[in-house]
């Protein structure tokens, strides 16, 4: 308990230093754009074939459930659209990236911190919390709402493509239940859950992977850590935000 407590102030501080002091906006331009290119471009395949899979299976399984006659077929367009916006795009999909992203920059940081680069920039007299994470933050928070638009945009598309080819919905019934039910309320949440998940992964990876100690081994072992730990968070901030806002 105390320990966990100990690496939640160790957290906050790490934050609190990270955006106490900066160095010209025109490096933290440069470095943004590269991790802007490197977490976004980089996660469109597997965001364009997870997201499309997972709208096809979801209207598979929804017109397997959904087998009573009172019920019309459009409630699988709408059940597919309302399920992909307020939990599979945002959250499953965060859960996916957290292993890519957030492996990623706590074995970056990792690495940085065991070859003593991180001491180097700290002689120089450069704050390295700012200069190494805030960019990831910064490219994390406005990167991660647009992959899950992308997401959701190719979970209906995936919705409707299964429904035609299996027979279970028509395109014009899954759209008439997409219409019929759409609140924008729902991808209000979608965002506000984009956001805050990108925030999580980032700083918590870059959280494990800037005090990493030892070697090789340990770096993985930091990039383990962010990734499980993102993980558990995304799933305790969704449960706070649905409360919340819904």
């Amino acid at each position: 308990m105390f320990r966990a407590l100990w690496h939640i102030g160790r957290y906050v501080l790490l934050l609190k230093h990270t955006f106490s002091s900066f160095e010209k906006g025109s490096i933290y331009w440069s470095l943004t754009m590269r991790e802007i290119i490197s977490i976004g471009i980089g996660s469109i395949p597997i965001v364009f074939l997870i997201s499309t899979f997972i709208g096809a299976v979801t209207t598979v399984q929804t017109a397997y459930q959904l087998v009573s006659a009172l019920l019309p077929r459009s409630t699988i367009g709408s059940v597919v659209s309302a399920s992909a916006l307020l939990e599979m795009a945002p959250t499953v999909l965060s859960v996916v990236l957290a292993g890519k992203v957030g492996s990623s920059i706590a074995s970056e940081i990792g690495t940085m911190r065991v070859t003593e680069q991180i001491d180097a920039l700290e002689v120089m007299g450069i704050n390295a919390t700012s200069y190494l994470i805030l960019p990831k933050i910064l490219a994390s928070v406005f990167v991660f709402p647009c992959l899950v638009i992308i997401s959701a945009f190719l979970m209906h598309v995936g919705g409707f493509t299964a429904g035609e080819l299996t027979g279970e919905v028509t395109y014009q019934e899954f759209a008439i239940g997409i219409r019929e039910w759409f609140d924008p309320f729902q991808v209000r949440f979608m965002l506000y859950k984009a956001f805050t998940f990108g925030f999580i992964i980032s700083t918590v990876a870059s959280y494990t992977g800037f005090y990493v100690k030892g070697g090789a081994l340990e770096v993985g072992q930091a990039a383990t850590s962010g990734v499980v730990y993102s993980c558990i968070f995304i799933i305790v901030a969704d449960f706070i935000l649905a409360q919340i806002l819904i």
